[in-house]
C-alpha cells in the first residue's frame, strides 16, 4: 500500500501556474504549530512556576487561588478553550473585538491559540512544579529560613533550582503534549501543520500521502525535543540525589 503513494506529489504546484509546492505549503503549517509551542510553552513554563510556588506557600488564599486556576483549566477541555479565547472573549470584551476586527485573522488567532494554550499547559505544570517543591526534604527550606533568607528568596535559591531538575521529566511529556495539542488550533482557524495537511487531502484527495507525511513530521519533531530534554536532563542531573538513568 505504501508503494502505492504518489510522493511525487509533494514537488507538485498547490494551484495551477503556482510557484510553491506541496511540501512548502506543508512547511508554513509546520512553522505555525513550532511557533505555537514554542510561544505557548514559554507562557506556560513562568505561569505553572508561579501558579506552583504560590500553592506550596504558607498563604491559604494564594494556595486557594493557585488551586482554583489549575483546576478550571485542567478540567475544562482544551477545545471548549480554544472557542472561549477566540469567539467569547472577544464578545465579552470589547476592546479586544475592537483591536481584533482591526488585525489579520491570522495574527487573532495565532494570540488567540498561545493565550490557550499556554494557560493549558501552565496548569498542568503548576502541578509538576508542585510536586517538585513537595518532593524535597522539608530540611531544606528549613535551613533557607536558618540562614534568614525570606520565603521568596528561599524559592529562588535553595528550593526552586532543586525542584526543576527533579521535574525535567515531567515537564518532557509536556513539551511534547504541547506539540500535540497545538493540532486543536485549527478548530479556530489558525494553518498549523494538521490543518494544512487537511486541506492538502481535500484538495488533491491523497488523504494517505497527506496524513503519512504530517505523521512523520510530528514523530521527528517530538523526538527532536525529547532528545533535547534528555540533554537538559542530563546536564542539570544533582549527583547522588537523581539517577542519571531516571
Amino acid at each position: 500500500m505504501i508503494d502505492d503513494l504518489n510522493w511525487f506529489l509533494f514537488f507538485e504546484p498547490i494551484m495551477e501556474g503556482e510557484t510553491v509546492v506541496w511540501w512548502q505549503f506543508l512547511q508554513v503549517g509546520l512553522y505555525f504549530t513550532l511557533g505555537l509551542s514554542l510561544a505557548a510553552g514559554f507562557m506556560a513554563f513562568w505561569i505553572g512556576s508561579l501558579v506552583g510556588i504560590l500553592r506550596t506557600t504558607s498563604s491559604t488564599f494564594f494556595c486557594l487561588l493557585g488551586n482554583l486556576y489549575v483546576e478550571v483549566f485542567r478540567n475544562v477541555p482544551l477545545i471548549v478553550q480554544f472557542f472561549l479565547w477566540y469567539f467569547v472573549v472577544p464578545e465579552l470584551v470589547p476592546a479586544i473585538k475592537t483591536w481584533s476586527i482591526e488585525q489579520d485573522p491570522t495574527l487573532v488567532q495565532f494570540i488567540a491559540s498561545v493565550v490557550c494554550l499556554g494557560l493549558y499547559t501552565g496548569a498542568r505544570v503548576a502541578e509538576q512544579v508542585k510536586s517538585g517543591i513537595l518532593s524535597l526534604p522539608s530540611g531544606q527550606k528549613d535551613a533557607g529560613y536558618a540562614l534568614g533568607l525570606t520565603q521568596a528568596q528561599t524559592y529562588q535559591h535553595v528550593i526552586m533550582p532543586m525542584a526543576y531538575r527533579i521535574i525535567i521529566p515531567p515537564l518532557t511529556s509536556e513539551a511534547m503534549n504541547m506539540i500535540k495539542n497545538s493540532s486543536v488550533a485549527l478548530t479556530i482557524g489558525l494553518t498549523e501543520l494538521t490543518f494544512r495537511t487537511q486541506e492538502m487531502g481535500e484538495t488533491t484527495f491523497a488523504f494517505l500521502e497527506a496524513y503519512v507525511a504530517a505523521t512523520c513530521i510530528y514523530v521527528v519533531v517530538s523526538f527532536t525535543v525529547n532528545r533535547i530534554m534528555v540533554f537538559i536532563e542530563k546536564s542539570f542531573t544533582v549527583p547522588g540525589y537523581i539517577s542519571e538513568n531516571q
